[in-house]
């Protein structure tokens, strides 16, 4: 389970992660960044502890899921995976941990998501998982701000519906919530970084991937 943020890997996919752990599935995540410029400007200082904050988050959402091993952290920075290097250092942690595990399936932010980071995490597992013969899924968080029905920009063609049971949505939500830094306003008259429009997106009896 890959995702650039800590959080985007429970928007997208927790219902179903809860789903597979509790049917005795392994699962593994890694996040390739901390989150840490998602209040926007600020100081070297105030960046790392979002940061630290932002992994304690993870830490205790995936604990809600179920139980999981500990996330891989890659550390690359925030706002900037798109940039060669990091896209390519990705595309090799991803490969490690898909290797190590023997996975059977990659899932991963959707590159036409229309956020840069989650567009270069999914092409950067998109290739692992062509390096490793590992079949990759993708999952959209940002498409659900701008997609409308029949949109020619996202294949539908391609998309599944992942059912989702009461009980683990109310797994789903419960972890979600564990996001305190998201959820919170980010000042004065600052909204916080998922509103509640934006939860219920990813709060519905079902998940969305595309294969």
């Amino acid at each position: 389970m890959v995702a650039a943020h800590p959080d985007d890997e429970v928007l997208g996919f927790g219902g179903t992660i809860a789903a597979l752990v509790h049917a005795g599935v392994e699962v593994h995540t890694v996040c390739l960044s901390d989150g840490e410029a998602s209040h926007g400007p600020a100081t070297p200082s105030a960046r790392a502890r979002l940061a630290a904050r932002r992994r304690g988050e993870l830490t205790a959402a995936l604990g809600e899921l179920g139980e999981l091993p500990g996330p891989v952290y890659a550390g690359l920075p925030d706002t900037a995976l798109g940039e060669p290097a990091h896209e390519e250092k990705a595309r090799a942690v991803v490969g490690e941990l898909l290797d190590a595990v023997g996975a059977a399936l990659c899932v991963a932010p959707w590159e036409g998501d229309l956020h840069s980071d989650h567009e270069a995490v999914g092409r950067a597992a998109r290739r692992a998982g062509r390096d490793h013969s590992t079949p990759v899924w993708s999952y959209p968080v940002w498409m659900w701000h701008w997609a409308r029905p029949h949109d020619r920009r996202v294949p539908w063609h391609r998309a599944a519906v992942l059912p989702l049971p009461e009980p683990v949505i109310d797994r789903k939500k419960a972890a979600l919530a564990r996001f305190v830094s998201q959820l919170e306003p980010r000042g004065a008259g600052i909204g916080p970084v998922l509103p509640a429009a934006e939860i219920a997106h990813h709060t519905r009896t079902f998940e969305t991937v595309i294969r």
